[in-house]
């Protein structure tokens, strides 16, 4: 089937074919013919399955017969993320380059004041993530009772963020007469509920069984100590031969932050992408990885539906996804249409991880492959990688320990470094004496840093002639540690934590 038996426009099919398609996807060919026709649609598709053309498309084609108004655009786009936003925006431009539409991106992140000048001006199409697109309605900048065309795109993703209440505050601000285009991954009962009460006769399209993984994706799944991972991870890259360029999901931010920096230091193209990081920062990286200026992203679940990378051929789960819908949608940035791709999971040795790892078999109805050569290779942390910044030491080589071991050894250090400061602090008091006062009390005044001091035993051992005055360590420095250019004792520096 060749895109020009859809019914789409001369001009439209010169963008697609410009773009580099010839052929449309299962869900653009089923999706595009009842959306031009001004059908409700319901798409139940998993991603990279080309999904955001089958909405696009349709919609250049409706609203190229009509203009914009001031303050009310004709069709809005909602999306889960800022990146899945902007990608959307893309396709709208390279689809829609050969009509005169114009659009406004309305995310979290960018200037309120610019924009409001798009809004003002009158736009075409809105995409925006839902809630600075409410911000922007309450502030009166625009109104939604000229809205043509709804899209909901990922909407399990929008009630894995909460936005669901605010969906259907929207459903509800737009006049009744416009056409819904509605697109899941998967259909959990909140999602079927908001389905059945704003569509009105939705044709269904389902193009691949819920909760499936792409066949073409080979999956792996490694076990490995806990306290080893990131060894693990760097030598799991290095047996990845066919390695062109990956991305590594972790489960919390900071994680994120630290495998990314821990990867630079072992020479490995590496960037971190996370929801702390500003919104020009997380453009930047974006960019750079599509421009293959970075071979390895290390994300978090915030950008595993904002990339849109035609060709990535590597995935790695550093850490087993909470949700197991989550790792349907991880996995799913490789092996995208048609194109092959390879994932790994790397799963801890404990009872939680395997928990996690039979939740995401009975979701995709398929056991892992027990893999014994990649699971010895994740136990041997002995290989290197030929062009790494530095060799490691053994006493490096400790930092694969878990956070809760990294606390521990601080906490011994800490309490190290207070024992000492607290006999040192003893000694002083045992040795100094007050020189007008010989009945073994304490002086009450302060001795000059310079001043000598007597040794007095106290009264308690004073006819002991087997007496012992405790003294301060060799290498105790003699004033306070205060600010920086001091060199730390031995036994302080033996303890100071190392990073990897």
């Amino acid at each position: 089937m060749s895109f020009e038996v859809l019914g789409l426009s001369e001009e439209l099919l010169s963008a697609v074919s410009d773009a580099g398609y010839t052929k449309p996807t299962e869900i653009q060919a089923k999706t595009i013919p009842s959306a031009l026709m001004g059908r409700d649609v319901l798409g139940i598709a998993q991603t990279g399955t080309g999904k955001t053309a089958s909405f696009t498309l349709p919609m250049i084609d409706i609203l190229a017969n009509g203009r914009s108004r001031a303050r009310m655009p004709r069709s809005l786009i909602l999306e889960p993320t800022r990146e899945l936003a902007v990608q959307v925006a893309e396709n709208f431009d390279n689809y829609g380059k050969n009509h005169k539409l114009n659009h406004a991106l309305i995310m979290g992140g960018v200037n309120f004041g610019d924009q409001e000048k798009l809004l003002d001006k009158g736009v075409d199409v809105i995409i925006a993530t839902p809630g600075r697109l409410l911000d922007l309605f309450e502030r009166g900048k625009f109104l939604m009772t000229g809205i043509e065309i709804l899209v909901i795109d990922e909407a399990d993703r929008m009630l894995d963020m909460g936005f669901i209440p605010d969906i259907e505050k929207i459903f509800k601000l737009i006049t009744k007469n416009h056409q819904t285009l509605f697109f899941s991954a998967t259909m959990a009962p909140p999602i079927a509920r908001l389905t059945e009460q704003f569509l009105s006769d939705p044709k269904k399209i389902e193009v691949a069984r819920q909760n499936t993984t792409a066949e073409t994706i080979t999956q792996h799944l490694v076990k490995v100590d806990g306290r080893k991972k990131r060894a693990a991870l760097r030598n799991l890259l290095e047996y990845s031969k066919d390695l062109q360029n990956g991305i590594i999901f972790c489960n919390r931010k900071k994680d994120v932050q630290i495998v990314a920096d821990s990867l630079k230091r072992h020479g490995y193209s590496a960037e971190a992408l996370h929801g702390d990081m500003q919104q020009s920062e997380r453009t930047k990286v974006l960019e750079s990885f599509k421009a293959n200026e970075i071979q390895i992203l290390v994300a978090s679940d915030v950008a595993a539906r904002g990339l849109d990378v035609a060709a990535v051929s590597h995935v790695f789960n550093f850490d087993v996804p909470i949700n197991a819908e989550d790792y349907v949608h991880r996995i799913g940035r490789t092996g995208r249409a048609g194109r092959e791709g390879t994932a790994y999971t790397l799963a801890a040795t404990n009872k939680t991880d395997a928990k996690l790892v039979d939740a995401i078999e009975k979701l995709i109805n398929k056991k892992f492959d027990q893999n014994e050569d990649l699971n010895a290779l994740a136990g041997d942390s002995s290989k290197k990688r030929s062009h790494s910044k530095s060799e490691q030491t053994e006493q490096n080589s400790s930092e694969e320990d878990t956070g809760s071991s990294r606390h521990q050894r601080r906490g011994r250090s800490d309490r190290h470094s207070r024992n000492e400061s607290s006999r040192s602090e003893n000694n002083r008091n045992e040795n100094t004496r007050s020189d007008n006062r010989g009945r073994g009390r304490y002086g009450r005044g302060r001795y000059g840093r310079n001043q000598r001091r007597e040794t007095m035993p106290n009264s308690a051992h004073f006819d002991n002639p087997n007496r012992k005055v405790r003294t301060a360590p060799d290498d105790m420095p003699k004033e306070p540690f205060v600010g920086m250019g001091k060199e730390l004792p031995t036994f302080m520096a033996e303890a100071a934590p190392i990073h990897e």
